[in-house]
Formats: structure tokens, sequence, C-alpha cells
């Protein structure tokens, strides 16, 4: 009767033993598989940054202006916390705020904007340098989001956050706008880079 039960036991004790383990591995539930089009921009710093620049590591994406009065305020609120989450583990992915109004946002602007929102900028870049049409083609091409400019002098953009992987693919996203969305990307960030 002992040994029935302990061959009983055993599977269980296995099963949930590999359970345990695929969840400390380095996949995460992917919902997009897009290339990420290569880019050579401008920084806050008026610095280039290229996508060539960010392979090899994770990071993130998402779209913002500073005249922004919709999505904007909440979605850097809630990137201010996902990067200030995973600082305190000692993990720093590259964040990318690609900017969908270049025509009116400088540099200057750009870094006035983290500095209103508390942004660690050693790891969080806010990209500009380029014309409407071409953030347009990478927000429908590699975030495969609309981008319109709006009749009342705002910019109807995507709120989502964006996972890249090292290889440059768009592999993840998150609603930006709910604690949820910011939860789920700093818990598959904690997976992917421990």
């Amino acid at each position: 009767m002992k040994t029935g039960i302990r061959f009983l036991f055993l599977p269980v004790l296995l099963t949930s033993l590999l359970m345990i383990l695929s969840a400390c591995g380095d996949e995460i539930d992917s919902n997009m598989s897009e290339p990420m089009a290569g880019f050579e921009f401008i920084t806050q710093d008026e610095e280039s940054l290229r996508l060539d620049d960010l392979k090899g590591n994770w990071w993130i994406a998402y779209m913002s202006y500073t005249d922004c009065q919709t999505v904007c305020p909440r979605t850097t609120v809630n990137m201010v916390e996902v990067q200030n989450e995973l600082k305190k583990d000692g993990l720093h992915p590259h964040i990318i705020s690609f900017n969908v109004d270049p025509d009116n946002d400088s540099p200057e602007d750009l870094r006035e904007y983290a500095d209103l929102y508390g942004v660690d900028q050693n790891s969080w870049d806010f990209l500009t340098g380029y014309d409407f049409d071409t953030i347009q083609e990478i927000s429908e091409g590699s975030f495969d989001a609309a981008l319109e400019k709006g009749a009342v002098e705002q910019i109807s953009h995507s709120y989502m956050f964006y996972l890249v992987n090292p290889d440059g693919e768009v592999v993840k996203k998150y609603n930006g706008m709910v604690s949820e969305g910011a939860e789920e990307l700093i818990a598959d960030l904690k997976s992917v880079m421990k």
C-alpha cells in the first residue's frame, strides 16, 4: 500500500517541479511578432540613436508627445513606474519614446518633458528628428498601430507599451493606460532579464 502511494505521489511531484522550473525560464507569452524597422534618430540630448545600438538587449517602446492631453500623461506616468520598479531589482532595460509630433517637439522640449515626469534619462530616450510620415510608417509597420493627426490639434496614437527582444523583434504589447499592463510588462522583463 505504501509503495502504491509513493508511485502516485512521484508523478505529481515531478509535474509540480516541471511547472515551477518552466515558470523560471526566459519565455513569455508573445502576442506579436513584428520586425522593428531600422532607424537612426535624435534623442533629447541631441545624440544619434540607431536600432543597431539596441540590438542584443531587451527594450521597451511606446509613443508620446509633449502636448498630448489624452493618453500620454497616463502612459508616461505608468512607464516611469515600470522603470522605477525594475530599478529596484537592478534591471535597466532601455526605454524608447517615439515622438509622434516631431514637427513641434524639439530635443529641448523632450528634455523638459522628461524632467517634468521624473524620468531617469540614463536608460530612457525620447526620439525625434524625423517627419510625421516616418513615424507613421513605424507605428503601422512595426507596432501594428494606427497613427493619425486629429481634428482638434491632438494626435491619435497607440497607448500600448511594446516589448522588443534582443533580435529587434516586437514580441508583445501591453495596455499602457492601466496598472495591470505595466505590472505584466514588469513581470515579463523580470523573467527574461534575470
